[in-house]
C-alpha cells in the first residue's frame, strides 16, 4: 500500500468521525454559541454534508480502482 493510498484512508476517516460526531451534536440539541450569537441548525447541516461528502470522497480515492494501485491495462490484439 502506498504512502498516499495510507493517506487518503486516514483522512476519510477523520472527516467520517467529524461528520458522526455533528450528527451525534445535532440529536444531542446542544447549542453552539459564536461571538454571543447561536449557531443553528442549517449552518450544521451543511458541514454535516461537506464532511461526510469529504469522507466518502476520499475513501473512494483510496480504493481499489484507484488509477495509482491497480495494474495498467493491457493492450488487446
Amino acid at each position: 500500500m502506498k504512502l498516499r493510498t495510507i493517506g487518503l484512508r486516514v483522512s476519510g476517516v477523520i472527516f467520517g468521525l467529524v461528520s458522526l460526531g455533528l450528527i451525534a451534536r445535532l440529536w444531542a440539541r446542544s447549542e453552539i454559541f459564536i461571538g454571543g450569537y447561536n449557531l443553528g441548525r442549517i449552518p450544521s447541516l451543511f458541514v454535516i454534508i461537506v464532511t461526510g461528502g469529504l469522507s466518502i470522497w476520499l475513501a473512494r480515492l483510496a480504493g481499489p480502482w484507484c488509477t495509482e494501485t491497480k495494474e495498467p491495462p493491457t493492450p488487446k490484439s
